[in-house]
Order: C-alpha cells, then structure tokens, then sequence
C-alpha cells in the first residue's frame, strides 16, 4: 500500500469535503431507500452494491472525528473523490432527477442537485 504524507492526507480530507455534499444525516436516509438499493454494481444477487457499500462507510468517516482517520479511511476518501469526478464527467442530458446515475451518486454521498 502507498504511503501518503500528512499534506496529502490533508489534501485529500479537503477534497473529500468538496465532494461529499451530504450530510450523515441525508445519507443514512437515502441509503434506506428502494431508490438507492436499486442501482449500483453487485458481485451476486443477494449482494450489497459497491455503492451502497461506500455510502455506509461514508457515513461512519462523516461521524469520526478527523484525528480518528487512518490510512483506510483516507484511502476510502480517495476512492470517493475518484468516482464522483468521474461520475460527474458522464451527467447525462435533460432532467436527472429520477436517474440511476443521480441515485448512483448519491450513494457515493454527493447529490448532485445540490450543484
């Protein structure tokens, strides 16, 4: 695993704030919609998505304090920050408020009508 300097972390922390646009509040509320366990990539059937997954332990990084953070959860951070640029990049014509892709970025905790 790469090591990453506390400037980095920093950095890091700064843009996990910027893409996270969701309370902890908001996001343990989405994610006990059907909406939101409607989308999302599953390994099988029965199986939580990726998203859905990386929204619960978005949650739990939303409720640590910040001198609590470890290099998982920062990793976790980077992950997040990657998907929802990424994610942002593909935003489809027209109105996306009933779209698997809003539903799939709010599961990342970033809700994009608040842009």
């Amino acid at each position: 695993m790469v090591q990453h300097t506390a400037t980095q972390n920093q950095e890091t922390l700064k843009e996990f704030q910027d893409a996270v646009n969701m309370s902890a509040k908001e996001l343990e509320a989405w994610l006990k919609t059907e909406e939101s366990l409607s989308v999302g990539m599953k390994s099988s059937e029965d199986a939580e998505s990726t998203g859905h997954q990386s929204g619960r332990r978005t949650v739990a990084l939303l409720h640590k304090k910040k001198s609590e953070y470890d290099d998982s959860d920062f990793n976790h951070m980077r992950r997040v920050v990657s998907y929802v640029h990424r994610h942002l990049a593909e935003r489809p014509e027209g109105d996306i408020e009933h779209t698997r892709w809003r539903y799939s970025l709010k599961n990342w905790g970033h809700e994009p009508l608040k842009d």
